[in-house]
């Protein structure tokens, strides 16, 4: 079956593809398929364990698809670009985070029926052009089973070809008025987030989260609790510090995290200046390949 997949992508061109380790991931969540709409022109939908967030007015022909899923799940994404915004309907482009399977699950089936422009940073595009692949994920750190299962995550280079541009050094985001990217390095070197300064809102991708992502049943429940990055693919944590005091200096007053649910107001600011405050306990693992002795 991923054989075939794969296959019919690449007949489709020939240029994009995913790695080889490219395979469906059975977890899910109680979230899964539910879609919140935050204000009336940022809405996040939750794919089994992940979010992506669309943002634009309902049946606005001006609309962005900020990261792309888990693996098959281009099917859900459109089926949910095309409620929110009418049929036939596509985004004026693709925002990555970063470029980890669960945020490009979708990503090579969207550009080939979409043929839409994907940005990323800059020093994420080695993974996204074939060039480089992540660091392999560390089922020993500290955590539950989903650490333990996530030698299974696929890491290898995807390859978008020419499809995937470089986001524009000045801080600006195609065809996103009023939002900058903000370089939040750590979970990855290019990891970034989006910032909205006039009403706070912060599409945070991967470089905090609001559940425990390492346990199973917390991902399942999703059980709201603020913490760092995923632990099993996080291999600089120092960065990863510095990004999360970073984002609490923002200020925002929602935060779309890229799992878990949202999180806003005095909750998310006392939540925040914890996670700074206590960055050691909460989110560093007390043991893991990539943790320093």
């Amino acid at each position: 079956m991923l054989m075939a997949v794969k296959e019919r992508v690449n007949y489709l061109d020939n240029s994009i593809s995913y790695g080889d380790d490219y395979k469906y991931i059975p977890a899910t969540s109680v979230g899964s398929g539910i879609g919140i709409e935050i204000l009336p022109d940022i809405y996040c939908h939750t794919i089994q364990i992940v979010n992506i967030c669309l943002v634009g007015e309902p049946n606005s022909e001006d609309f962005v698809l900020v990261d792309a899923g888990m693996p098959y799940s281009s099917d859900e994404i459109i089926s949910a670009v095309e409620e929110r915004y009418g049929v036939n309907k596509k985004p004026k482009a693709i925002i990555l985070t970063h470029g980890h399977f669960d945020h490009v699950g979708a990503i090579v089936e969207l550009v080939n029926k979409w043929n839409v422009p994907v940005y990323a940073h800059e020093l994420e595009l080695p993974f996204l052009t074939g060039k480089e692949s992540y660091p392999k994920p560390d089922p020993t750190v500290e955590g539950g089973s989903v650490a333990k299962m996530s030698f299974l995550f696929p890491v290898d280079a995807i390859n978008l070809g020419d499809h995937v541009e470089v986001l524009p050094a000045d801080g600006t985001v195609p065809f996103m008025d009023d939002f900058q990217w903000i370089h939040t390095p750590g979970h990855t070197p290019g990891h970034i987030s989006l910032f909205r300064e006039k009403d706070g809102v912060l599409i945070v991708g991967d470089a905090f989260v609001t559940v425990k992502q390492e346990y199973l049943y917390k991902v399942f429940t999703q059980e709201q609790e603020i913490s760092g990055p995923p632990r099993y693919l996080t291999p600089d944590w120092e960065k990863a510090r510095e990004s999360v005091i970073k984002l609490s200096n923002l200020k925002p007053k929602v935060a779309i995290t890229g799992h878990g649910l949202p999180m806003k107001g005095d909750l998310l600011t006392s939540n925040l200046h914890l996670l700074v405050t206590d960055f050691d306990s909460i989110a560093l693992p007390r043991h893991g390949k990539y943790v320093k002795e």
